[in-house]
């Protein structure tokens, strides 16, 4: 077994969320749920299938996001995987109605941080073992670090 580290190249002013799944109807399936949940959202889809002919099937309402989801499987290449990359919109805005979908199994990150997938490559294929989400822990929050955490959530309207 051969393990890799996949560095994803997330678009300007996107959020990321990629998963696993197991069906044919993933694609559409989240796109039905993107576009009734996330008015005025762009954003592209893309699922790896992993039997039959074994194609990356794809739906967005954003071209360009839709290229990068596919060109962002192909690097990957491990199969029942799906990417969303979305603009004007977050993932906590959708992430639970996504999780709510039958068909998807895991959400592996949701995220706008530096990227990198770990993936592991067998005879038979590739798989997804985890992600390398941002960076490490350079300490711990201070007193002053927790006030300027609550006034932004605050101020992004996540808060009263």
């Amino acid at each position: 077994m051969e393990l890799r580290a996949i560095k994803i190249n997330i678009p300007e002013g996107c959020n990321i969320i990629l998963g696993q799944t197991h069906f044919i109807k993933t694609a559409e399936d989240l796109y039905e749920i993107l576009v009734t949940s996330l008015p005025g959202a762009e954003f592209g889809i893309a699922f790896t299938e992993a039997s039959g002919p074994c194609l990356i099937r794809t739906e967005g309402n954003a071209e360009d996001l839709i290229e990068n989801c596919v060109s962002i499987l192909q690097d990957i290449g491990a199969g029942h995987v799906f990417c969303i990359l979305l603009r004007k919109a977050y993932p906590i805005n959708i992430l639970n109605q996504i999780k709510a979908c039958q068909e998807v199994c895991r959400i592996f990150c949701a995220t706008a941080n530096p990227l990198e997938v770990i993936v592991a490559q067998t005879e038979q294929g590739r798989g997804i073992l985890g992600v390398i989400d941002g960076a490490s822990p350079k300490g711990v929050e201070s007193n002053e670090d927790r006030i300027k955490r609550k006034e932004f959530l605050r101020k992004i309207g996540y808060k009263l």
